[in-house]
């Protein structure tokens, strides 16, 4: 399923293969974010032509709307979107962080009020895996609970001990179906910044022999040194065999130094949303393109970017676009975004497996800043 195939000779970072249902995608690997069964404001076409690997979606809202049985009479989710590349769903754990004032929190599930229309829903950890089997994603992840920073460690030990109870029935769940592993299935470790907590949380989690392993519940309200460390520490207790997944946090350097520490998967919104609010990543940092300097700025977001939008359109441009509040801007600033990241993940790879990551890692911070 996950086999190492490079390792850095002065860090943690590695390079690996991790075999799916639909295809071996190559670690380290960043994956945009479809929440809705679509990476916001990019078709699958474009998504192919950034050579994304793997795409998340999440279980959570795709249960409210269009609703598993929609879902699952196209085919599942990989036919009803297009997209036939590996793909990852997420439970909706961190929609009921995220949606606390519609949620209950027991120890059999959440109760919480639809987001959409108010309606009343119950969510098991049982019934987040019945749902993702029918949705057929190739990774699974179980239902948790993340909690917000600053938290006491009584509050954080108790959403962790709730975490590892979901964990075990999540895997009950998972097995009972024959072929299983054709869906591989993650565990989430929890436990705020206590390490106490995280080092129980991962322990009885690898005893539960899951597929991969998941940093949760971090970048909730932390400062970046905070999360630094509690990335750093955790991923150190995680099997060197097993997938190490970062949740939710995307930007570049943080990327660069969860990579340092052994991290193997990433997600976020942040390159897409990014796009869409009229920003660029570029090797030298972000750029605003509705800033007044570029209005008569005739050279392209990032000359050593082959994406379309830097093959074919200027910063000028790009700046009309969103000034004349056309979609196409949105559009292709987000398209470049996740092509930057393609083309960032990649440059580590190679980084690894010439075992020269330090060197990239201080060039690279050497030459990045907000412009």
């Amino acid at each position: 399923m996950f086999k190492i195939t490079h390792k850095d000779k002065d860090t943690n970072a590695r390079c690996g293969k991790l075999t799916t249902a639909h295809g071996v995608v190559e670690t380290p690997l960043f994956m945009p974010v479809g929440t809705q069964g679509s990476v916001k404001a990019l078709s699958v076409k474009s998504l192919k032509d950034c050579q994304v690997q793997m795409i998340l979606s999440n279980a959570y809202h795709l249960y409210l709307r269009p609703g598993t049985e929609v879902i699952k009479n196209a085919g599942g989710l990989h036919k009803f979107m297009g997209w036939n590349g590996p793909l990852l769903t997420d439970s909706g754990g961190y929609q009921v962080f995220s949606l606390s004032a519609l949620t209950k929190i027991t120890q059999e599930g959440v109760h919480f009020q639809s987001h959409i229309d108010g309606s009343g829903h119950f969510l098991t950890p049982e019934g987040t895996i019945d749902l993702q089997r029918a949705l057929g994603s190739d990774i699974m992840m179980p239902l948790d609970e993340c909690v917000k920073y600053p938290c006491k460690h009584s509050c954080a030990k108790l959403a962790m001990e709730r975490t590892l109870d979901w964990a075990n029935r999540s895997k009950a769940e998972h097995t009972k179906v024959p072929n299983s592993k054709q869906q591989l299935l993650f565990g989430i470790v929890q436990g705020s910044t206590y390490q106490d907590l995280r080092r129980e949380c991962s322990e009885k989690l690898i005893d539960l022999d899951f597929d991969g392993y998941a940093i949760g519940g971090v970048s909730v309200g932390e400062l970046g040194s905070l999360i630094t460390d509690v990335v750093k520490f955790t991923a150190t207790l995680l099997p060197e065999e097993r997938p190490r997944y970062l949740m939710g946090m995307g930007e570049p350097l943080d990327i660069i130094s969860a990579v340092e520490e052994g991290v193997d998967l990433f997600d976020c919104v942040v390159p897409t949303r990014t796009g869409r609010n009229g920003s660029a990543f570029t090797k030298r940092g972000k750029l605003n393109l509705k800033n007044a300097k570029y209005k008569n700025d005739l050279t392209p977001l990032d000359e050593n970017c082959n994406c379309y939008c830097c093959k074919n359109f200027t910063k000028s441009y790009i700046r009309h676009l969103f000034n004349a509040r056309e979609i196409l801007g949105l559009m292709l600033l987000t398209e470049h975004n996740v092509c930057f990241y393609m083309n960032l993940l990649q440059q580590i790879r190679d980084a690894i497996a010439k075992e020269k990551f330090l060197e990239f890692k201080n060039k690279f911070k050497e030459e990045y800043h907000d412009a």
